[in-house]
């Protein structure tokens, strides 16, 4: 498959050709950003994208293309705010914008601190992750418990008749004709043991002749002859003088009664599903009814975590200034259920030699980093990235919590999420750059667009997308409704924790009844056929089978 066959907008199977123009007309948003990133020019946005970004310069002087970056805020950090004033006059953000969005930095004079351009809008960050790939990686053929969550990368044909005999759907007797029938014995039947029949997993080896009968049970196959099989239930064995015995029913047992006929389902050659279909537990029980062994789908991506910071702590209580880390325990769970093989988190000290090692040695398709992907004094990502002559994509998202997050490709077909430390700013950005990114590489079809009323208002940035974590409720109403939850700070897991989803609030906020946007996230129900066991498995996390439960 060619990178040209593969998209990131729905509407097809993955996606429209990205050398197609977009459904709206207005160019590439994808090539644009490239090319607004080195001052080529202007991004165009979409009705309802966020404001024009216009005369932004690449924060990068060396290392390829860059995206626009963060909203304008200090240090590039998530301004605080609380559920009852989120947004107050003296917001830094607000402060530092302009009548019209925020203020284009100027070009960078000389050495100093990285400039802080104007941010993607957060529809167009997610179409820029999705399509930062070519496509997804490598098909492999694996045995059939390997390719659980994958995604297939060839249609399954059925390698025989399903049922592949006439077969009992039910236990009873295999009758001939119209009844009464005279019950026969098996012929492999102990004369002195009670009497049996048929059984699933034994082939008959006679002919039933016209009015007779023999047990059979449910799965069995059934003898030639056979012209319907009676319940159980619906017979009676009635003894004759000959020591014989006769079965009888209420009523006549029509042809073709409880039984499954040969190729019911499907015929051999059939197509039972399509290349793109995602191995669910139901797919695994069809393929191996249908004759496979083993499947072709596509590689599951190899994800690293670091998790960055000298205040985390990675167990007890927090004590001196430091910190538990919430990011650790949460993200290698999550990147699995999005079809990532996630090796165990790593913790790296607040050194850029130490995050420069960690990235040059990597050799993952996926590296998530945690924190330090804004302009502080040990925020090392951005200097990294430039050592390593990376290229970065998304610079800085207009979404809050969660702006300072970035995409880069760290060479062809590697990439690198960047990830704000604040937890719940850390899980903004898994949905907004890791999701998309990673839907791609796997072959994994976008969800269909689910939109849910607000239950109550939710108060909205003046000029970003918001997430808020949000819970089902049956209103009398609005019938199913997003309920906005309590403690959504960009510090706070509490809500996020509680959540079923996250609404996508527009800027300037939402009215009680406003359909929204909702984010599922990955163990909800419609996410849960790819969740699969033994993400934590110790040992070599790219290692065989046994040590990490299973590389497909």
């Amino acid at each position: 498959m060619t990178g040209r066959e593969w998209g990131g907008e729905a509407g097809g199977g993955v996606g429209r050709p990205w050398d197609e123009p977009s459904a709206e007309g207005r160019g590439d948003p994808f090539d644009d950003a490239l090319a607004l990133a080195n001052g080529r020019a202007p991004l165009r946005v979409g009705p309802g994208e966020g404001p024009k970004i216009t005369n932004v310069t690449a924060p990068y002087a060396a290392g390829g293309a860059a995206a626009a970056a963060s909203s304008a805020t200090d240090g590039g950090g998530d301004a605080p705010y609380t559920p009852d004033d989120p947004f107050a006059p003296d917001d830094p953000a607000a402060a530092r914008s302009g009548p019209s969005g925020p203020v284009d930095p100027a070009p960078p004079t000389g050495l100093g601190p990285r400039p802080t351009p104007a941010a993607v809008p957060w529809q167009t960050a997610r179409r820029l992750a999705e399509r930062a790939a070519p496509g997804p990686l490598a098909p492999e053929t694996s045995a059939l418990g390997a390719t659980l969550g994958r995604t297939l990368a060839a249609p399954l044909t059925a390698l025989t008749d399903l049922p592949s005999f006439d077969t009992s759907a039910m236990d009873g007797w295999a009758v001939a004709g119209p009844g009464p029938w005279r019950l026969d014995q098996p012929a492999d039947a102990s004369e002195a043991g009670p009497p049996s029949g048929i059984l699933a997993g034994h082939a008959p080896t006679e002919a039933l002749l016209d009015g007779h009968a023999i047990p059979i049970a449910t799965g069995a196959r059934v003898p030639s002859g056979a012209t319907a099989v009676l319940r159980s239930e619906h017979g009676e064995i009635r003894e004759l003088s000959d020591g014989g015995r006769r079965l009888y029913a209420p009523r006549p047992a029509p042809p073709g009664q409880d039984i499954r006929p040969r190729g019911q389902e499907c015929r051999r050659g059939d197509q039972l599903l399509t290349a793109g279909a995602l191995v669910t537990p139901a797919v695994l029980g069809l393929a191996a009814a249908a004759g496979y062994d083993e499947l072709t789908a596509y590689r599951r991506p190899r994800g690293e975590v670091f998790v960055l910071g000298d205040e985390l702590l990675d167990e007890g209580l927090p004590r001196d200034g430091r910190i538990r880390d919430a990011l650790g325990p949460m993200l290698a769970p999550w990147l699995h259920a999005l079809g990532v093989e996630a090796a165990a988190p790593r913790h790296l000290a607040d050194e850029a030699d130490a995050l420069y090692a960690a990235l040059a040695e990597s050799t993952a398709d996926v590296v998530i980093t945690t924190g330090g992907t804004a302009s502080g004094p040990v925020d090392h990502v951005h200097p990294t990235l430039r050592r390593l002559d990376a290229e970065v994509l998304v610079d800085g998202v207009a979404v809050r919590p969660g702006h300072p997050m970035l995409l880069a490709r760290l060479a062809p077909r590697r990439y690198l999420v960047g990830l704000p430390g604040n937890p719940l700013a850390a899980v903004s950005g898994l949905l907004t750059l890791a999701e998309p990114l990673l839907r791609t590489l796997t072959a994994r079809r976008p969800a269909a667009p689910y939109r849910t009323p607000l239950a109550a208002a939710v108060t909205g940035h003046p000029r970003d997308t918001r997430l808020i974590p949000v819970s089902y409720r049956d209103d009398e109403r609005h019938g199913l409704t997003a309920v906005p939850l309590r403690f959504h700070g960009p510090a706070m897991l509490r809500g996020i924790a509680a959540a079923e989803g996250l609404a996508v609030v527009p800027p300037g906020g939402a009215e009680r009844g406003t359909e929204l946007e909702i984010l599922e996230l990955p163990w909800s129900a419609g996410w849960s056929a790819g969740w699969t066991p033994g993400w934590a498995a110790p040992g070599d996390p790219y290692g065989p089978p046994e040590a990490t439960g299973g590389r497909a």
